[in-house]
């Protein structure tokens, strides 16, 4: 029997007895297939199987709404299409430089029988490794408004196994720590969510493209089998729309392993629109460096006074430092009106067009224009949406006058307390990834695009591939980043290998790494190697990445800082050479415009070894591999956590490397090219 039939029979056998299949579909290599079947209450659902194995059990479909009868009973099929798509498109900059788009469209028309006889579409995209769908609701004469209270969407995962995920609707927002619970044993969880089943089989669940509407977090209600569960607004409608719009994308990345699942991450940006901004040439990947640190150490201040951090002092050091090293922008927080007393959740008075006395932003931008640097701007809300809203176009015109091509925003207050204010003065709170806060992102990084400007977003809504649609907006944070190291109840040493296969599945972080010195407040000890500092420049994806420690770190490392100043935040391929979620992760991306590779490995609390292939490099060619490893005896609890080895070994296709990580290390790899020049170092 073909493989498509086997697929098609285990999905028949895994409808209910009084469910009959409609229609089915499967992916370009036959591995994945998809059957939507109704039920004798016209219920219609959809359901899973990868090489003839449920993977999704009978899952169902429909919408909850505050103002009209439910909409997922009396069903029938109208009509179901297939079609099939193989293209490939090139990004600006990323981690691939071209993508591969191949799937098969699965599109069904349901409609109620009775009653109000509403219309309902359903669009399964289908690819090698995943399945992403999403509804349509077409205008029509029973429906010509949405008022969603949540989707009914399931996603009865077939068996029990292993979660990693982070609690949604908690006060922090998405900056927690991932847990690591039995499927069976997970609450209310925000997307991206991993899970290896009992089987083996990796799953990832996460959405795409989320466009004026709220996004999803998923809710166990029974066993394994799960529910959307949009985020709230202020409102009783959860999203609230005209009719004749289609929903984001629900997508669930399928593998073998982790590293499949990286690599399935891809379809979130198969899954939105292409590029709307025309000629992008003027968007500047690279590294910053920062006036912040200081900050997040608490030596200096974001407020005016005898310890503010945003000088015109303490800026030109950063702008002489980042010259003197090749580092193409400087961030400053901290720069402008608005910080002084209490701002946390209450920006009110942020004047983003308005410096403080101290800090002389023509001087500081025509000083850094003439060494070669920018400066990132700093647009923090305290919460204060409304207020930001008003100042968009002052704001993004002011950076953009004084040079600036990147400005990283921040929405700094606790989850359900954004402050939104109408247009007759009424007030109400918002949640940071409700659909007003969707909209109002897109304003800004539409607006911003506007000035040339790109955004790096904290305390964002999550990352669902719109970089492709909005190339300017080249990051975001949304999870616990290295600031968190600086404070008590620091990451763990697993954080960042949880955060490849879960998180970053999303899209790139801004997770500023390269803390050298292993010290946070108070003198507090970092819970890492000084080679693992390294090694995130390569493992955590950003095209904007940050050189997040003070020069006088740096000039105290500086071989260890050699690879920083080498590494690029722009590649033209990625590959994950191995990995285990929260466990371990070793990749390689080789550098846009070189033959260069580079290599990040990161471990968790356990001394791990693993041997790799060089069969990423060129055949026929001897590369210079300048290794930067954990030196003996080191250890992220011990004072020796700073032991490093850095050398240089020829290598070449099919040499093997034995990587050696220590307890919270990691290892970093510069592969350089023949004919390379290794002199030269990279920005």
């Amino acid at each position: 029997m073909t493989r498509t039939f086997v697929s098609l029979l285990a999905l028949v056998a895994a409808q209910p007895a009084l469910a009959d299949v409609v229609a089915t579909a499967t992916s370009p290599d036959k591995s994945i297939a998809v059957a939507v079947s109704i039920d004798n209450d016209g219920r219609a659902s959809y359901a899973i199987t990868r090489k003839g194995k449920p993977v999704i059990a009978n899952s169902a479909l429909g919408f909850l709404f505050t103002d009209a009868p439910k909409l997922d009973r009396y069903f029938a099929l109208v009509d179901a299409k297939t079609s099939k798509s193989d293209t490939t498109w090139t990004q600006p900059f990323g981690e691939w430089q071209s993508i591969r788009d191949n799937h098969t469209d699965l599109v069904i028309r349901l409609k109620e029988k009775v009653r109000d006889q509403r219309e309902m579409q359903v669009t399964f995209r289908i690819f090698d490794d995943g399945v992403g769908f999403r509804y349509t609701l077409p205008d029509q004469p029973n429906l010509h408004h949405a008022n969603i209270a949540d989707e009914l969407t399931e996603f009865a995962i077939a068996e029990d196994g292993v979660a990693w995920w982070k609690p949604a609707y908690g006060w922090n927002r998405e900056e927690y720590l991932y847990n690591a619970t039995p499927i069976s044993g997970v609450g209310t969880a925000q997307t991206v969510a991993t899970f290896k089943l009992a089987s083996g089989t990796h799953l990832a669940i996460h959405e795409a493209a989320l466009v004026d509407y709220s996004a999803m977090n998923l809710q166990r209600f029974e066993g394994t089998k799960f529910k959307a569960n949009l985020t709230p607004g202020s409102g009783a409608p959860k999203v609230s729309r005209d009719a004749g719009f289609s929903t984001p994308w629900r997508t669930i990345a399928i593998a073998d392993d982790a590293p499949g699942l990286y690599y399935a991450s891809r379809m979130t940006l198969n899954l939105n629109e292409p590029n709307k901004l025309g000629d992008v040439s003027w968007i500047e990947p690279g590294k910053f460096a920062g006036v912040w640190w200081n900050m997040i150490k608490g030596v200096w201040s974001w407020s005016r006074g005898p310890i503010h951090g945003a000088t015109n002092a303490h800026v030109r050091q950063y702008i002489d430092f980042a010259a003197a090293n090749g580092i193409k922008s400087v961030l400053v927080e901290g720069w402008n009106v608005g910080w002084d007393g209490d701002w946390f959740g209450n920006g009110n008075d942020m004047n983003f067009s308005q410096p403080t006395e101290d800090f002389d932003i023509k001087a500081l931008s025509e000083y850094a224009r003439g060494k070669g640097v920018r400066l990132i701007g700093h647009h923090e809300t305290g919460g204060s949406v409304s207020h930001y809203d008003k100042q968009l176009d002052t704001a993004f015109k002011f950076a953009a006058d004084h040079g600036e091509r990147t400005v990283k925003t921040g929405y700094v207050s606790d989850a359900g307390q954004i402050e939104r204010v109408d247009a007759d003065g009424s007030k109400h709170r918002e949640w940071h990834e409700g659909q007003w806060m969707v909209n109002h992102h897109q304003r800004v990084v539409e607006t911003a695009a506007k000035y040339k400007v790109s955004i790096d977003s904290h305390e964002p809504v999550k990352d669902t591939g719109l970089r492709r649609t909005y190339p300017n907006w080249v990051a975001r944070e949304g999870g616990r980043g290295m600031e968190y190291m600086s404070w008590a109840g620091k990451n763990p040493p697993e954080h960042e290998a949880n955060m490849v296969f879960t998180q970053l599945l999303g899209g790139p972080m801004d997770f500023t790494p390269g803390i050298v010195s292993l010290k946070g407040s108070e003198n507090s000890d970092i819970p890492s190697t000084l080679a693992k500092q390294l090694a995130n420049y390569v493992v955590i994806y950003s095209p904007v990445v940050m050189v997040a420690d003070t020069p006088e770190a740096y000039a105290q490392y500086p071989g260890a800082f050699q690879f920083i100043k080498d590494v690029p935040t722009d590649w033209s391929d990625t590959r994950v050479l191995n990995g285990e979620v929260g466990d371990y992760v070793t990749i390689v991306r080789k550098a846009k415009g070189s033959n260069d590779w580079f290599l990040g490995s990161v471990g968790d609390e356990q001394p791990r070894t693993t041997t790799i292939s060089l069969d990423f490099l060129d055949p026929g060619k001897t590369y210079t591999a300048q290794v930067y490893r954990d030196g003996p005896n080191a250890d992220y609890r011990t004072p020796n956590r700073h032991a490093i080895t850095i050398e240089s070994r020829p290598v070449k296709r099919g040499d093997t490397l034995t990587l050696a990580l220590a307890p919270g290390g990691g290892q970093a790899i510069r592969f350089v090219a023949p004919g390379g020049a290794k002199g030269k170092r990279r920005k």
